[in-house]
């Protein structure tokens, strides 16, 4: 049986990666209705930083009540559901922010949030979720803690470079979203499925 602990990393992992290609996709999506301007990237760039940090505080809460392997695969599967008018909606939406809001930068930052606040915001309970199921003592919480933000940013460096500097030179955005969200499916169900094991955590104060 696959191990717990070995797919708790690994969502950790995909989370990153999956928040960053996001962050890529996002630019050159809202490119050809408000431009590729620093306002831009500042609109979405501030979007994702809120919205991660609101999931931070949201995943360090749920993980206080039972947690288990199968819940964080649970929110993996729900992040790649509220993606999904990014692959479905993306060109309407964009299209009626673009229509109804003059400002280019307030039309960037008022598409980023439609587009992705709710899944950016769902990823970012991952990572403190994933630190309360590996903790095994009050003695290892800071080690656990660099182990996951380890993986987790790594995850988001190979998502910014296989994005950046392949996958948008073989694949249309939609393509690639699509790929994404295939793969954060079979991960989430792999949680869901193999994850039975106990995965041990800090122990009550």
């Amino acid at each position: 049986m696959t191990s717990p602990r070995f797919l708790t990393y690994l969502l950790a992992g995909w989370s990153g990666y999956f928040v960053m290609a996001l962050e890529l996709l996002g630019g050159r999506a809202l490119g050809p209705y408000f431009g590729s301007g620093i306002y831009v990237w500042g609109a979405i760039i501030t979007l994702f930083m809120l919205s991660l940090s609101i999931g931070y505080l949201i995943g360090g809460t749920l993980s206080a009540s039972q947690p288990s392997l199968q819940k964080l695969s649970a929110i993996l599967l729900l992040a790649t559901l509220a993606a999904l008018p990014c692959v479905l909606a993306s060109i309407p939406i964009l299209e009626f922010i673009f229509e109804q809001v003059s400002d280019p930068r307030y039309g960037a930052l008022c598409a980023s949030v439609a587009l992705f606040f709710l899944p950016i915001t769902i990823l970012g309970a991952v990572s403190p979720y994933a630190i309360r199921l590996l903790v095994d003592s009050l003695g290892t919480s800071g080690q656990v803690a660099g182990k996951v933000f380890f993986v987790s940013t790594l995850g988001s460096t190979l998502g910014t470079l296989l994005t950046s500097f392949y996958l948008v030179l073989l694949f249309e955005l939609d393509q690639i979203m699509a790929g994404m969200m295939a793969i954060s499916v079979a991960v989430g169900l792999a949680g869901l499925l193999f994850g039975r094991g106990r995965v041990k955590h800090a122990k009550p104060a």
